[in-house]
């Protein structure tokens, strides 16, 4: 996530330097074939092509409503996760005593109980995210693009691309445990099974009784349906209906605009050749060049068409970079630093040791 006020103009420039010459070649032939080949049939009426752009304005609108929705909620679920995490190790804190155990254990015997589950707590946050950083075929744009993924090597980096989960989670599990999550799938789902397999032999133990089991379980349901929350959003993608004919009237847009701006332009010019000739002195050099320039004026319809273009195309490159808040972009939801910050703070919680510092990332990009 950029964490700046301001999104710099330079880094939009930078992402779509690519684009911008190529919509000023797309608007550079058909002025050469009119001015210059002298096609001046080669033109669209502005009329239909306005109503087509608003058309397309309208359904560019539509997409980035829906990817900003997708964005939110994404945020909402993970603000979620962290007060339940706070929750769950408040409770693991205080609910586990020996007030009602068979055999008393000391202090320091729960002191290290208390942190197994809370260990585990952050091993279950670690295999969520790189869940969540898993690629899907409706996500590659992001990675295999040119223009993105010179950006992404460019200006920010995500951890889950350069450290293994093996490597991430080993820390927080037993050797046991951490055997017993690599052969399964959902490793999140098996890690929380996991949590509650624990609870129970607590409570058989006497070191929670009934209430404090129920209590914490409900918080492991909780846990679970968040879960499920962000997986509903990563395995289902925006419809790609919507999407893949969102992208085509976009570029059918862009590839006719220097056809119908041209005549404008043409019209324009004419005009002032008119003031021109009928006023001012007809031998003087400045009014011989502005008459050059009226003539060929429709030349300045190029940056303007290349401008309209970067425009609408932008709004829909916005729109599906958007549409995916846990695929490592720029302006995602940041799982991974909410979970440092979520580790960090729960265990604090437990007054544990050798907890870890926040990440530190580049050019104000927090992933």
């Amino acid at each position: 996530m950029y964490t700046k006020s301001i999104f710099p103009v330079k880094t939009v420039l930078k992402w779509t330097k690519g684009y911008i010459l190529l919509f000023l070649l797309f608007a550079l032939v058909p002025v050469f074939l009119f001015d210059v080949v002298g096609l001046k049939w080669l033109h669209v009426p502005w009329l239909p092509l306005g109503v087509l752009g608003t058309a397309v304005a309208f359904i560019v609108s539509f997409k980035n409503n829906a990817s900003y929705d997708r964005l939110w909620e994404a945020r909402k679920i993970w603000g979620g996760i962290v007060n339940a995490s706070r929750s769950w190790t408040i409770m693991v804190k205080d609910f586990i005593t020996n007030n009602h155990a068979v055999n008393s254990i000391t202090e320091d015997e729960l002191q290290v109980l208390k942190r197994e589950l809370v260990h585990r707590h952050v091993a279950w946050l670690t295999a969520l995210r790189y869940q969540m950083r898993e690629e899907r075929p409706w996500e590659m744009h992001l990675k295999f693009k040119k223009s993105n993924r010179e950006f992404r090597a460019a200006n920010f980096r995500v951890c889950e691309d350069e450290i293994t989960i093996e490597n991430e989670v080993r820390e927080y599990l037993s050797e046991e445990d951490f055997k017993e999550i690599f052969v399964k799938g959902n490793k999140a789902s098996q890690i929380l099974g996991m949590q509650s397999r624990r609870l129970k032999e607590l409570m058989k133990s006497g070191l929670i009784e009934d209430f404090r089991h129920m209590e914490m379980s409900n918080m492991l349901v909780e846990l679970y349906s968040l879960q499920g929350k962000s997986e509903r959003i990563k395995n289902f993608p925006y419809p790609r209906q919507f999407a893949t004919l969102n992208y085509l009237f976009v570029w059918i847009f862009i590839l006719l605009i220097p056809y119908g701006i041209m005549e404008e332009f043409e019209s324009f010019g004419i005009k002032i050749l008119n003031l021109l000739q009928n006023h001012g002195k007809q031998s003087s050099f400045m009014h011989q060049a502005q008459e050059t320039i009226a003539r060929h004026f429709v030349w300045f319809s190029i940056p303007f068409s290349a401008l309209i273009s970067w425009v609408f195309h932008t709004m829909e490159a916005i729109g599906e970079n958007t549409e995916n808040p846990f695929e490592g972009g720029p302006n995602d939801v940041p799982i991974t630093d909410m979970s440092r910050s979520i580790e960090i703070d729960i265990r604090e919680l437990i007054d544990d040791t050798s907890i870890p510092k926040p990440y530190v990332w580049k050019n104000d990009i927090i992933m």
